[in-house]
């Protein structure tokens, strides 16, 4: 099975960008579809962005369409999620997650293997 470690989370000034990093190691990455994910104080995890095993087919939430790009090198093996024009709404702990399956999902109930997570901290 996949074990997922994400990097990359910090604090940020509004307007500014990170680069999220999600290293997987055991099982064979390009089996499995990612997704990303994030949880802010007493909110309940919502869904970020997701990318299919090749890369050619990804889904975003409403609220980041247009500032974050997920992407993926299975190669190395890792997914990426470029999150630029931060908003304080933004902070959160992300979490990537990786489903067996040729398909992405919004759903996490859809994910098996889940990272620690890493914390974004935007400031206004």
């Amino acid at each position: 099975q996949v074990q997922l470690v994400e990097s990359g989370g910090g604090l940020v000034q509004a307007g500014g960008s990170l680069r999220l990093s999600c290293v997987a190691s055991e099982g064979t990455f390009s089996n499995y579809a990612m997704g990303w994910f994030r949880q802010a104080p007493g909110k309940e995890r919502e869904f970020v962005a997701a990318i299919s095993r090749s890369g050619s087919n990804t889904r975003y939430g409403d609220y980041v369409k247009g500032r974050f790009t997920i992407s993926r090198d299975n190669a190395k093996p890792t997914v990426y999620l470029q999150m630029n024009g931060l908003k304080p709404e933004d902070t959160a702990v992300y979490y990537c997650a990786g489903r067996q399956h040729r398909l992405v999902s919004i759903y996490g109930y859809d994910y098996d293997y889940w990272g620690q997570g890493t914390q974004v901290t935007v400031s206004s």
